[in-house]
Formats: C-alpha cells, sequence, structure tokens
C-alpha cells in the first residue's frame, strides 16, 4: 500500500506543479522582472540542500537580497538586514521566491509536501530519528510548517517531520497544501501555535492535525 501511495504522491506532484507553474507563470514572469530592474544580478538563487536518502541537489529560489558572495558562502546572516529589499520582502512575505521550487518538484529533487530540505552540515550530525527525515523527498511545505514554523523549536519540527513521513496519505498532502494557502494569504501569525513542551503534546497536535 505504502508503494502504491508514493506512487500515487509522485503522480500528484507532477501534474499539481506543472499546472502551478502554468497558472501562475504571468506572476512569475513579473517577478523575474522587478529583480532585474531592482535589484542588479541573478534572478536565481541556487544552495545546496540534502534530499532523500541524503542525496544533494541545488534548490532554487528567485533572489531576494543583493548579491553578497561572500556572505552567501558562509551563510552569514548578519548582514541580511543591509541586504534586504522591498521587491524581496514582497516576494518572500507571499512566498513567491519558493514558488520556482516546483522546478524541483518536476526534477524529482523534492516533493509539493515533506519535510522542509536542510543542510548537510545538519545532516551529518543527525541521530537515528533525526535521519527518518530523509527516508522522503523534501517538501515546500510541510506539517512542521503548518503547524508552527519558526516559532517551533527544532526538536518540535523534527517530531512533526518524522510524524510525517512515517504517517503521510495523498489526503494529508491535500490538508497541509490548503492550509499553507491561507497561511500565505492571512499571515502565518494567526495559525501560530504556543510552544510546545514535550513529545507527547506534538504528537497529540499531529493527530488534531490529520483530522
Amino acid at each position: 500500500m505504502r508503494k502504491f501511495n508514493m506512487c500515487a504522491k509522485r503522480i500528484f506532484d507532477i501534474t499539481g506543479s506543472f499546472i502551478v507553474l502554468l497558472v501562475l507563470s504571468p506572476i512569475l514572469l513579473l517577478s523575474a522582472l522587478l529583480i532585474v530592474c531592482f535589484m542588479p544580478g541573478p534572478i536565481f538563487f541556487f544552495q545546496e540542500r540534502v534530499g532523500k536518502d541524503g542525496k544533494t541537489f541545488k534548490i532554487y529560489k528567485f533572489r531576494t537580497m543583493k548579491v553578497d558572495k561572500e556572505a552567501e558562502e558562509n551563510f552569514d546572516v548578519s548582514k541580511d538586514k543591509e541586504r534586504r529589499t522591498a521587491v524581496g520582502d514582497f516576494l518572500r512575505r507571499f512566498k513567491i521566491d519558493e514558488v520556482v521550487q516546483l522546478i524541483n518538484v518536476l526534477k524529482g529533487d523534492m516533493s509539493m509536501v515533506g519535510p522542509r530540505p536542510t543542510f548537510k552540515r545538519h545532516t551529518d550530525n543527525y541521530n537515528d530519528f533525526e535521519k527518518q527525515r530523509l527516508n522522503m523527498r523534501p517538501g515546500m511545505t510541510g506539517l512542521a510548517q503548518v503547524n508552527g514554523n519558526v516559532s517551533l523549536a527544532w526538536d518540535e519540527r523534527i517530531i512533526y517531520d518524522v510524524q510525517y513521513v512515517n504517517n503521510f496519505s495523498l489526503l494529508l498532502d491535500i490538508k497541509i497544501l490548503f492550509k499553507t494557502v491561507l497561511i500565505v494569504l492571512f499571515g502565518e501569525k494567526r495559525f501560530k501555535r504556543s510552544p510546545i513542551k514535550n513529545e507527547k503534546e506534538i504528537i497529540h497536535n499531529y493527530e488534531e492535525a490529520i483530522k
């Protein structure tokens, strides 16, 4: 059954990503034009991330900051404030910068839903529990992202991700995508959860999320 569900998930990813790219192509073209006009430099930002089974790939994003190769190569976030732009902030607010990751979905690097892809320096230090995140393709959005996202502690996100990997279904993917759209439209603050104190509470919230 799981093999069938994985096959259905991949078909859903290919079909869905192609349709969304087609529908949003005017917005993507306009975004690219704004980047060219107001943020001289490359349109796209590429970064190496870790995907299924620990394989690395290049993730696609629209560039949302001024070019600073040294800061980008060294993951220096201290310069982020001076590198930010109004156009970039707009693209980030409505997640337009990440829509181009649908190309990664079509290529098979990612899925529309799954654990968010992270850096190799993180995955190299994963314990056995955390490594379960790598049993599925990483997603553009996921269960952790619709249940607090950056307001969650890292271990909370890990538990949400592992619960998703071990219990995913196409129906759950659709629910997560629907809630993601609501978060993009109305902002994350309306969906922010209180800090979770223990694993039992996280699992309870997970069970509530999939009902």
